[in-house]
């Protein structure tokens, strides 16, 4: 039972980060960067400044509450041996996903 509160608070703070950053990104007003060691393109590279941060902004939310979303679904499969990967996987396919999804948007709306 300990172990199970000890994963909610982890899983829960570092969704909350997420979440946080994906709700700054969208109310910024300069370009966003998709991660702290990427440079973000300058304003007059990028085709809409206000949708590029809205869609990082978009896909951070989402990772961050896929993130805790996982462990209630590792919760309610527990006793099974599949929950750990559950977790886990989600959290490695879901910055795959991300990275695909930047490159995306790189292209759609960089010059």
């Amino acid at each position: 039972m300990a172990e199970n509160i000890i994963l909610l608070v982890i899983l829960g703070i570092v969704s909350i980060i997420m979440i946080g950053i994906g709700i700054s990104q969208m109310k910024r007003k300069t370009p966003v960067g998709f991660y702290t060691g990427e440079i973000p393109p300058k304003e007059e590279e990028l085709t809409d400044v206000v949708q590029w941060n809205k869609k990082h902004g978009r896909m951070w939310i989402i990772y961050g509450c896929s993130i805790i979303c996982s462990y209630f679904i590792g919760m309610i499969l527990r006793e099974s041996l599949i929950a750990p990967y559950i977790i886990g996987g989600v959290i490695v396919v879901g910055v795959l996903i991300m990275m695909f999804y930047h490159s995306r948007l790189k292209k759609e709306y960089i010059n």
